[in-house]
């Protein structure tokens, strides 16, 4: 008994001491809870210690949050544990408390993107739950059926100069320029022959097909192929004077075309462009 009495018998000065111990302990403590979280709230980085806590909140709200039932939600009321159970991190949840205190409202997945700063990857996790009033939802529709109305499709055989230069890249130079290549055609009939108009970018081109096609069909009219001169044959854009006089001697030959597949013979004859040409060329 005497040795354990020993052990726990203290003076006067080491009982003054171990007093002065815990005192300071607690100063320690009360100074780092204090300074933590002065931290948070002047955005400050967190010191080694809190960056410690804040590690092991994530993964406990990472685990909490693997078994919780997502059910559909406003984002905008979103209490601080329902948004660590869904794997939001302090500072996101920081960001929207911040928002909503300015008294402003998140009415879109792009707007919860942008005032919180989630990651893509819990985004696409949260954001098919997101339950918005039925105003807002309504009013987002309306929206996308204004947009969808303004995006009027054109036609691009009846386009005028005036029309075609609303087009971002298309100036009166290139406007007339597609005109007077459209009449030369006697009218587009396929989509693709508006990139044959010289002078047009790739970027402009996309703008010019995503508000004009070919909606009506042109009225080409068609040379005999078996009367034609070698200047009618010629001012067929697909076809230059040369493969224009092959096709006359070819016919002096056999005396009459009576099929039109029977040119691809001809030995400089463009047969890539055989539909085209078929176009503008009859054999009766």
């Amino acid at each position: 008994m005497k040795i354990f009495k020993s052990h726990f018998s203290y003076s006067k000065s080491q009982r003054n001491g171990i007093f002065v111990l815990i005192v300071v302990v607690l100063l320690v403590q009360a100074f780092l809870y204090f300074f933590e979280f002065k931290n948070k709230d002047t955005g400050y980085e967190l010191s080694p210690i809190a960056q410690n806590i804040q590690k092991q909140l994530d993964s406990l709200s990472q685990v909490e949050s693997s078994d919780y039932v997502l059910k559909p939600f406003n984002p905008n009321y979103l209490s601080d544990y329902k948004a660590y159970q869904l794997g939001m991190s302090v500072a996101e949840i920081d960001r929207l408390l911040a928002y909503r205190k300015t008294e402003k409202y998140i009415n879109s997945v792009e707007d919860f993107k942008k005032v919180t700063k989630v990651s893509d990857s819990l985004l696409h996790q949260l954001a098919p739950y997101f339950k918005f009033p039925e105003w807002v939802t309504r009013k987002t529709a309306q929206k996308k059926k204004i947009v969808a109305k303004k995006m009027v499709v054109k036609d691009l055989n009846k386009a005028t100069v005036k029309e075609l230069i609303t087009i971002k890249g298309i100036g009166e130079t290139r406007a007339n320029r597609i005109v007077k290549y459209r009449e030369k055609l006697q009218g587009f009939t396929y989509n693709s022959q508006i990139d044959e108009v010289w002078g047009l970018p790739p970027e402009v081109l996309l703008r010019l097909k995503k508000e004009f096609q070919i909606l009506s069909t042109p009225h080409i009219k068609k040379i005999n192929v078996n009367k034609a001169t070698v200047s009618e044959l010629s001012s067929i854009v697909y076809i230059n004077y040369k493969q224009a006089k092959s096709i006359i001697d070819y016919r002096k030959e056999v005396a009459e075309i009576q099929n039109l597949a029977v040119l691809k013979t001809i030995s400089n004859f463009p047969v890539d462009k055989f539909d085209l040409i078929s176009l503008y060329l009859q054999a009766h």
